[in-house]
């Protein structure tokens, strides 16, 4: 029945020897540099192939700038609310789709000046000699490069490879359209005088030379052509934020290629908004001064009319006497007629006022309500939001997409509308009481003129006329220069706090640091994960602490790589590192033989888990250092199915173990002597049909009776154990038995199998020889098991076989030698 403690190397398996892993990873140190110069010099070619990444800043201030001349008597300046409410505006503004195509027409940067670099073609605005003046009503080649090389001062050579570039797209920029050209050429070539016009079926310019043109004979430059809506959306992107401690203080940031488009775009934006705000912000007095025009030119008209009547009417009469009498009457009437006049433009203004909010939809064109004489703040004040509400719909129509936001507009106008219909309703009754009591006055002054004589009634009447023309003409003027005034006055409320400009730095990209730092990491993670997954993987028994982990059978010595053609390593170079293994290993058969208190003969079987690791080496090696210290001692190769020891010692395989056990010869027949002073070797012989039943009969037993007789150490070279049950037949004959693993190549899994048959007691002093050991990384155990390679820093004294140098130690001990 199996017990549980025969499962315990299956949690030693599943824990993770951190160590081991640490120790591998240090052996595969190659893997890390190698990794490390390929992770670099991809790293190094990407950002090399990278075009430089410039970020240019501008700094401006939304201020809220009060007109120093408006008075509640002029009411013209146009507000746009707090300066929470502009900045917004202004971000709004900055960003959207309107605005940015104002200011990509204006700098024309949909046309492309570029110089070829080695990995790329190179923004070069603003450092080419030339500037191209497009016809904007034909079309150009899109998308691809035009090149322009300078053949003297005078002249250049246009050409475009159609073969490398075989777009055949135009733009046409006056309606942002696009058309299909058949073009044969492959490559096309033509000579142009600067200034002179092109007008090839893809391209429609003239090149034009700027003022401070100097050395570009024989240089190269390249334009292009890029879709207009694509520039527009690419300078949208602009980065706007409003400082958190001075909400009214906006950063504009913008990143690209090229610092000079950067920096000029960057504060052609700004000059663009601060002149459209400023239009904005005279709005009110623009269309009052238009109204007022309008209007005087109809004034003008009717006073000449009213002062030719009056000159007519004074021909041949004696002015003094028709106006003796009646000049107080004329003043006060006058007066009356005045009043009259101001409370009806008030009336007429209020009544358009409400037909206009009634039936249009557009308010951005209203008159100042000061040009009525309108003193109602609440009526100014909402004319004035009326009106900008109305223009940034207008403005944000093209800009914005999201409904909701007109929506919004849409409510607060009608809102406004609303208030304004009942300030327009109040007042209206306000002044037609003001009206009824003119009315009244000027009824009673009426009367009085009755009495006077019928000529001076006319006269009285004429003058009236004139008067009150000459009278509301002149208000206007009035209101037309504070109009004006105020305009001139007015000031953006944009203004420059640090307007974009080169003064060296700005490089935002690529960053070739995290490239670096990522070539790092990945050049390490990357063999680090391989070797993870190797070491996951990897089922072979490595190191001691791999064997230690999974068994409980001891280890009695580590023995090296063979160091010779042959397996006789320990004859051939007896003082070597790995004869000294072998040595140590006798020593600690001979103590357990003393332990054992095996007086006599003794008997040493070898044997494996499968074939290949070195059973059969180790077997003629222990013999061997056995038979150095003048013991007889003899080799029996038991590994009658595959039979190997042999052709190490020049011997034959005709007669063998399997010859005395069938009977065909006797002992002295089969034992062969070797050219090794004290040691035997008797060969497997043909391969029987039964090689278990052969091990189990009764000839085996007088074998090795008759050698326990013969010889002070028998080495019995078994098959391997995992694969067949011969070795558990001879496995009672033995003193000792010596299970044999190699690194790198015996299964971890296989010692499951030795550990199950010594529990079972079926191989009975069992310990393990670990064969084949490399300490790659120079750490552990060395060969010789607590003895290291070579005695630590003294082993040069011992051996004759020194570690080869190699590397940098070679190239210098070489040098030292000289």
């Amino acid at each position: 029945m199996l017990d549980i403690k025969d499962f315990t190397f299956f949690e030693s398996q599943s824990n993770f020897d951190f160590k081991g892993f640490f120790l591998k990873i240090i052996r595969y140190w190659k893997w890390f540099l190698l990794s490390l110069v390929i992770a670099f010099l991809i790293a190094y070619n990407v950002n090399i192939r990278k075009e430089k990444i410039y970020g240019m800043e501008s700094v401006i201030v939304v201020k809220d700038e009060n007109n120093p001349f408006f008075t509640s008597n002029t009411s013209l300046v146009f507000n746009w609310g707090g300066v929470s409410d502009k900045v917004q505006t202004v971000i709004t503004t900055l960003k959207s789709r309107s605005h940015n195509e104002i200011v990509v027409e204006k700098l024309q940067y949909y046309i492309q000046y570029k110089v070829k670099d080695k990995y790329f073609f190179k923004d070069a605005y603003g450092n080419v000699p030339f500037t191209v003046q497009i016809d904007k009503n034909k079309g150009q080649l899109a998308s691809t490069p035009i090149q322009i090389k300078f053949i003297n001062e005078s002249q250049y050579e246009l050409s475009v490879d159609f073969a490398e570039y075989p777009s055949r797209s135009l733009i046409h920029y006056i309606d942002n359209s696009r058309s299909e050209i058949a073009i044969d050429e492959e490559i096309f070539k033509k000579v142009y005088k600067i200034n002179e016009e092109v007008n090839l079926p893809f391209a429609h310019f003239r090149v034009q030379l700027n003022p401070n043109a100097s050395q570009y004979t024989g240089k190269e430059y390249y334009i292009g052509f890029e879709d207009f809506n694509n520039t527009v959306i690419k300078y949208k992107s602009i980065n706007i934020e409003a400082d958190n401690k001075a909400q009214s203080v906006v950063s504009l940031q913008l990143q690209g290629t090229n610092k000079n488009r950067l920096v000029e775009y960057l504060n052609t934006t700004v000059n663009v908004l601060r002149k459209n705000q400023l239009d904005s912000k005279n709005l009110f007095a623009t269309n009052t001064i238009d109204f007022i025009d309008s209007t005087l030119v109809i004034m003008e008209g009717q006073i000449k009319d009213a002062e030719s009547e009056l000159k007519d009417f004074r021909k041949g009469k004696n002015v003094f006497e028709i106006e003796g009498g009646g000049q107080i009457l004329t003043e006060k009437l006058s007066e009356y007629d005045v009043q009259k006049d101001e409370v009806d433009r008030k009336i007429r203004y209020l009544n358009n006022l409400k037909s206009y909010l009634d039936k249009s939809i557009d308010f951005s064109t209203l008159p100042a309500p000061s040009v009525a004489s309108i003193e109602d703040p609440n009526i100014i004040s909402n004319v004035s939001r009326l009106i900008e509400l109305s223009k940034q719909r207008d403005e944000l129509n093209y800009a914005v997409k999201s409904g909701k936001m007109f929506t919004e507009f849409d409510v607060e106008m009608d809102a406004i509308k609303k208030v304004l219909l009942e300030n327009i309703s109040s007042s209206k009754s306000a002044l037609m009481i003001d009206l009824s009591i003119i009315n009244k006055n000027i009824s009673k002054a009426e009367s009085e003129v009755s009495v006077l004589p019928e000529q001076q009634q006319e006269h009285l009447k004429i003058s009236r006329k004139y008067n009150l023309k000459d009278n509301i003409y002149n208000t206007f003027l009035q209101k037309r220069s504070e109009a004006e005034i105020v305009k001139a006055a007015n000031i953006s409320d944009i203004d420059f706090i640090d307007p974009a400009k080169d003064v060296g730095g700005g490089l935002r990209g690529p960053k070739t640091s995290i490239n670096y730092i990522l070539a790092v990491l990945l050049g390490v993670l990357i063999p680090l994960i391989i070797i993870f997954i190797l070491v996951l993987l990897d089922n072979n028994l490595n190191t001691i602490d791999d064997i230690q982990k999974l068994t409980k059978i001891p280890i009695i010595g580590v023995v090296g790589k063979k160091n010779t053609e042959n397996n006789l390593s320990v004859y051939e170079k007896p003082k070597s590192p790995l004869a000294e293994s072998f040595r140590a290993i006798r020593s600690s058969l001979q103590f357990l033989y003393k332990k054992q208190k095996n007086e006599g003969s003794k008997i040493l079987m070898l044997t494996s888990s499968i074939s290949g690791e070195g059973k059969t080496f180790c077997s003629i090696n222990l013999a061997t250092v056995f038979a150095l210290s003048e013991k007889k001692t003899i080799i029996v190769g038991l590994d009658l199915r595959k039979p190997r020891i042999f052709g190490d010692f020049n011997i034959d395989n005709v007669t063998g173990v399997v010859n005395y056990l069938i009977g065909q010869k006797k002992l002295d027949e089969v034992i062969q002597e070797t050219y090794i002073p004290y040691l035997d070797l008797i060969s497997s012989g043909p391969i029987p049909p039964n090689p278990a039943e052969l091990l189990m009969g009764e000839s085996m037993k007088e074998m090795i009776d008759e050698l326990r007789l013969r010889y002070d150490y028998i080495i019995l070279d078994t098959p391997p154990v995992g694969l067949v049950s011969d070795a558990l037949e001879l496995a009672h004959y033995c003193d000792a038995t010596l299970y044999v693993t190699r690194q790198g190549f015996t299964k971890r899994g296989m010692l499951s199998v030795v550990n199950e048959k010594h529990r079972r007691g079926e191989l009975h002093n069992i310990s393990i020889l670990f064969n084949g050991f490399h300490n790659k990384t120079k750490y552990g155990y060395g060969y010789g098991y607590g003895y290291g390679y070579g005695y630590g820093a003294y082993g040069e004294s011992y051996h004759d076989e020194q570690e080869e140098q190699k590397g940098w130690r070679k190239i210098l001990n070489k040098w030292r030698k000289k």
